[in-house]
C-alpha cells in the first residue's frame, strides 16, 4: 500500500489527477491576477479617487473576480463528474457497484493528509525534473474501455502465433511426403532395371522376379495411393490454413486501427485539445493588450 491507502498503480493516476487539478488552480488564480492587473492598468490613472468611484471600480471587479472563480468552480465540479464517470464506467464491466461517502470529503485530518501528500509529491517530483529532465509520456484516462479491445488484440496476435506454427508444421509434413513419394518411384525404377538385367536368367527365377516384382508395384501403387491421398489432404489444410492466417491478420489489423481511433476520442485527448485551445486565446490576448 502507498501513502495514501491504495496500491501503487492507483496512487500514480491520483497523482496524475493532482497535477491536472493544480494547473487548472493556476491557470484560475492567473486570471484573478489579470483581473486586478487590468483594473490597475485601466482605472488607476489618477491620484485620487472620490468614494463612489473607488466603490464602482470595486463592484466591476467583484462582478469579474465573481464570474471568472464561479466558472472555473463549475468546471471542477463537471470535471470531477466526468472522473467519477470514467471510474463507475469501468466499475460496471465487471458488474461492480461502487459506493461513494461524501461526509469523507470534509473530514478535515484526511484533507490535511491529501495536502500533506501534494506538498511531498510536489516537491520531490521538481527535484527530479532538475536532475532528469526527461519529459513524461500521456498515458491514456480511459484504460478501462479499451481493455476488451487490448484483450481481442492479445488473443487474435495469440492465433496468429498458433497459425503459423500450425502452418509450418503441415508445409514440414508436406515435404516429407514429397520425399517418402520420390524415394518409392525411386525404388520402382530400380526394380524395373532389375528385371530388364534379368530377363536372360532362368524362367523360373525371371518367374520369381517378375511375382516379387508385382508384389512390390502393388505394394508401391498402394503406398503410393495413400501418399497422394495424404498429400491432397495435407495441401487443402494448407489453403485453409492460409486462409485462416489471413483472416486473422485481417482482424488485427481492424482491432489495432480500432484502438487507435478510440484512444483518439478518449477524454484525455478532448481535454489536452481543449487546454491547448484555451491557452492560444489567452496568449492572443495578451499579446492584444501588450500591443495596446
Amino acid at each position: 500500500q502507498a501513502e495514501l491507502g491504495v496500491n501503487e498503480h492507483h496512487q500514480n493516476e491520483v497523482v496524475s489527477y493532482m497535477r491536472f487539478a493544480r494547473f487548472k488552480r493556476g491557470m484560475c488564480l492567473k486570471t484573478v491576477d489579470s483581473c486586478f492587473q487590468d483594473l490597475k492598468d485601466s482605472r488607476l490613472v489618477e491620484e485620487t479617487f472620490t468614494v463612489d468611484e473607488v466603490i464602482d471600480m470595486l463592484d466591476g471587479l467583484q462582478s469579474v473576480v465573481h464570474s471568472e472563480v464561479e466558472s472555473e468552480l463549475i468546471n471542477t465540479t463537471y470535471t470531477n463528474v466526468l472522473l467519477l464517470r470514467q471510474l463507475f464506467s469501468q466499475a460496471e464491466k465487471w458488474y461492480l457497484k461502487l459506493q461513494t461517502d461524501v461526509s469523507d470529503l470534509e473530514n478535515r485530518e484526511l484533507l490535511d493528509q491529501v495536502a500533506e501528500f501534494e506538498k511531498s509529491e510536489y516537491t520531490s517530483s521538481n527535484k527530479k525534473s532538475t536532475a532528469d529532465p526527461i519529459k513524461p509520456k500521456l498515458a491514456p484516462l480511459n484504460e478501462g474501455g479499451s481493455e476488451l479491445l487490448n484483450k481481442t488484440v492479445a488473443h487474435l496476435q495469440e492465433e496468429n502465433e498458433k497459425l503459423k506454427n500450425r502452418l509450418r508444421t503441415i508445409e514440414t509434413q508436406a515435404t516429407a511426403a514429397l520425399d517418402e513419394k520420390s524415394k518409392l518411384e525411386k525404388s520402382l525404377r530400380d526394380l524395373q532395371m532389375i528385371q530388364g538385367d534379368q530377363k536372360n536368367n532362368a524362367n523360373q527365377d525371371i518367374t520369381e522376379l517378375e511375382n516379387k516384382v508385382a508384389a512390390l508395384k502393388s505394394q508401391f501403387e498402394k503406398t503410393l495411393n495413400d501418399t497422394t491421398a495424404n498429400q491432397k489432404f495435407l495441401e487443402e489444410d494448407l489453403v485453409t490454413t492460409k486462409h485462416d492466417l489471413l483472416k486473422v491478420q485481417d482482424q488485427l489489423s481492424t482491432a489495432e486501427k480500432e484502438l487507435e481511433k478510440k484512444f483518439q476520442q478518449t477524454a484525455a485527448y478532448r481535454n489536452m485539445k481543449e487546454i491547448l485551445t484555451k491557452k492560444n486565446e489567452q496568449i492572443k490576448d495578451l499579446r492584444r493588450r501588450l500591443s495596446k
